[in-house]
């Protein structure tokens, strides 16, 4: 039941007027029909690993109690360390207990020593990346006294499972909580810019991403016969499709958020208009980066401190190497991880790595020339690592780069349906446009600052033709598999 279905839209039709109708006055209530609402929402897309998410919601749930009630700091440092140890652990064992078993024979095997090692062919539970790090940030911040623990099961299982961000993120933190212990009254104005951002985030998904999937998957399915221009083409709509995907999903799962009277945290804030590869992870998957930056970094970077700028681009490293394996159990994302971790370097060395950039703009409101380039140039080097992130091996990866730097650059692209061509690059242009007016709003869709109610209905019927008249196969969401 993915956002963009006709499941999911009957689902939360229902969800939506009983939680504003018969609950409206009830808090408690409303908390625990979301609950029963998001639990159901998980079952449907994993029954099998419904109880585990619910143990794993309730063990963490009194560890939680125990840090706040233990009479010794000793003791709650030690069942701190159980949650972080029990939350990798469920990461370890379900995302990469096959992959280290798997590496190791390998490694065995080509030192010319027999192993006789299996893979457990163990089933991911979907969303466990994104409800692991809730559960081990709850812990983590209820030790550091950043928050207290909550006494209401109900309140936290719903942080935990709340349904639109089960699956693929957001990653809220425990100050969620608060929001749903607070009474919740009906926002028309919150609810329309709900909306907004659910219509935007459609747009991205099924008029871009989706279009896009189509070249790229023929391309990377069959990169050894393609032209290097093909390759290259195929790539930068790789990065796009990624983008538009995640952000896509991200901006809908916000925007139910909206309508439910609930704020999630923003996920993306207009990456391709970053001018450094620094400002672009402030701009990426913000959830994640500012997780592992609070968790990770910035303890590495204090251990490392007097190694002074070699223990900042140590920490940063194995930062991006975590970013990188988070996403699965694959040498590639062992790769892409270090690749973004070294882009860190020269920022670092040259001490442009903590400098706030300001994009300039002339008087027609267009970047700079120095700044565009910077963010053609940042946009290539993500591009160069989506490569890696999209590619099944290092070593298709390292083909797929080959070929294009093949001769057949400069040929024009290979395009099988080419009646989808001028649309896709149309819709590309389109979002870039729009983002870059909207660079300084909260989402691309708001338009709280435009008075006209004819130019606002006029911008969503536009979008809505797109929808119906442009819109791809429906394709799974990208960040499903992590």
């Amino acid at each position: 039941m993915v956002f963009n279905s006709i499941s999911f839209l009957l689902f939360f039709t229902v969800v939506f007027f009983i939680y504003w109708i018969p609950l409206k006055k009830h808090t408690k209530a409303q908390n625990v029909f979301l609950l029963a609402a998001s639990y159901f929402f998980y079952g449907y897309a994993d029954w099998k690993m419904l109880p585990l998410l619910i143990i794993a919601t309730l063990v963490f749930f009194y560890l939680g109690i125990g840090i706040k009630r233990s009479k010794s700091e000793k003791t709650a440092s030690w069942l701190t360390v159980l949650g972080v140890v029990l939350g990798v652990g469920l990461l370890l064992y379900f995302k990469y207990l096959d992959f280290f078993i798997l590496s190791f024979a390998h490694l065995f095997e080509s030192m010319g020593f027999q192993t006789n090692w299996h893979t457990f062919n163990i089933i991911m539970p979907l969303g466990v990346s994104f409800f692991t790090f809730k559960l081990i940030s709850y812990v983590i911040e209820i030790h550091r006294e950043e928050i207290d623990p909550t006494n209401n099961v109900v309140d936290f299982a719903t942080y935990i499972a709340f349904f639109p961000c089960i699956l693929s993120g957001p990653i809220d933190r425990p100050g969620f909580i608060s929001q749903l212990q607070q009474k919740r009254e009906f926002d028309y104005n919150q609810a329309v810019d709900g909306l907004r951002q659910i219509l935007w985030g459609l747009f991205m998904k099924l008029v871009v991403a989706d279009n896009c999937a189509k070249y790229v998957d023929q391309v990377f399915s069959s990169y050894m016969s393609q032209s290097g221009s093909t390759l290259l083409w195929a790539a930068i709509l790789c990065s796009f499709q990624m983008y538009a995907d995640f952000s896509g999903y991200s901006d809908m799962a916000i925007g139910v958020g909206k309508l439910l009277g609930l704020r999630i945290t923003r996920n993306f804030k207009f990456p391709f208009f970053a001018l450094n590869m620094a400002e672009f992870w402030r701009r990426w998957h913000i959830s994640l980066t500012t997780w592992l930056t609070d968790y990770v970094f910035t303890p590495l970077n204090f251990r490392f401190r007097h190694w002074r700028k070699t223990g900042m681009i140590l920490a940063i490293v194995i930062n991006m190497v975590l970013v990188g394996l988070w996403h699965g159990a694959n040498w590639t994302y062992v790769l892409f991880g270090l690749y973004h971790g070294l882009l860190f370097v020269p920022l670092i060395l040259s001490g442009a790595f903590l400098k706030k950039n300001q994009l300039r703009t002339n008087s027609i409101g267009l970047p700079v020339l120095k700044d565009f380039l910077r963010m053609l140039l940042t946009f290539a080097l993500v591009t160069f690592g989506v490569i890696i992130f999209r590619a099944a091996s290092i070593g298709q990866a390292w083909e797929y780069v080959r070929g294009i730097g093949d001769r057949s650059l400069f040929s024009i692209p290979w395009l099988k349906d080419r009646h989808f061509y001028i649309p896709l690059v149309l819709s590309i242009l389109a979002f870039l446009i729009v983002e870059w007016i909207q660079k300084d709003k909260e989402h691309a869709l708001d338009l709280r600052g435009i008075k006209s109610p004819v130019l606002k209905n006029l911008i969503y019927v536009v979008l809505i033709v797109a929808l119906f008249w442009f819109g791809g196969h429906a394709e799974t969401f990208i960040y499903f598999q992590f």
